[in-house]
């Protein structure tokens, strides 16, 4: 290999390896540092005072007061006082329109992702679509219930078929079973799949990790 040829492949190598691990860092300290300004417009006047006057600053202090936050309301919403007040403020918002539809929706969203027992996206799956000879890569969240199993009769699936590069936008469509190809990459192989639009496959994906 010439001279140039390798210089060329070290210099692409150098990105690879470089360019994930600077830009994770960059987003991880720009989020921490979006969180920690909006934590601190929260605080109350005497603590905000107290954190303003510090001589230097503390990234990372807002994520913190984020978190024990959440737990301390979690706790208080475990106890019996607690519950009360989520049940009613629950009882509330549902009684507003527009709002409840929205409150609604979100509420079953949290509750399906954050549960333990949710399978969220399960498996990973091809299906002929929008037409015979051309597949499209899947995920498969739960069995189709309720309504539209009573409508179509039919042992269904529930597939969410994601858009690339942007995989959290896509539509949902309802597939019988027998028509689904199961793969064996798992969720988050399927995931950096689509956000590559077919060039990282889990095969490249796996090489790049040993490195």
């Amino acid at each position: 290999m010439k001279l140039g040829a390798k210089l060329r492949a070290y210099f692409f190598t150098g990105i690879l390896v470089t360019a994930p691990v600077s830009i994770t860092f960059y987003m991880a300290y720009k989020i921490i540092l979006w969180i920690d300004a909006g934590v601190g417009r929260l605080l109350p006047p005497q603590l905000k005072s107290y954190y303003d006057d510090l001589p230097f600053t503390i990234p990372g202090l807002g994520v913190i007061v984020l978190i024990v936050s959440m737990i301390l309301i979690g706790m208080f919403a475990a106890g019996f006082v607690g519950s009360f007040f989520v049940r009613l403020g629950d009882w509330m918002v549902k009684k507003m329109p527009v709002i409840s539809s929205v409150y609604s929706l979100l509420k079953q969203v949290f509750e399906t992702f954050l549960s333990n027992k949710s399978q969220a996206f399960s498996r990973v799956a091809l299906l002929e679509y929008p037409r015979k000879g051309i597949w499209i890569l899947g995920f498969v969240s739960t069995d189709t219930g309720g309504e539209v199993r009573r409508i179509l009769d039919r042992e269904m699936v529930n597939v969410f078929i994601p858009t690339t590069p942007n995989p959290t936008s896509g539509f949902l469509i309802f597939v019988p079973r027998e028509d689904l190809v199961f793969l064996e990459m798992t969720v988050e192989e399927g995931l950096k799949f689509v956000i590559s639009g077919g060039i990282v496959t889990p095969e490249e994906a796996k090489k790049i990790k040993k490195r």
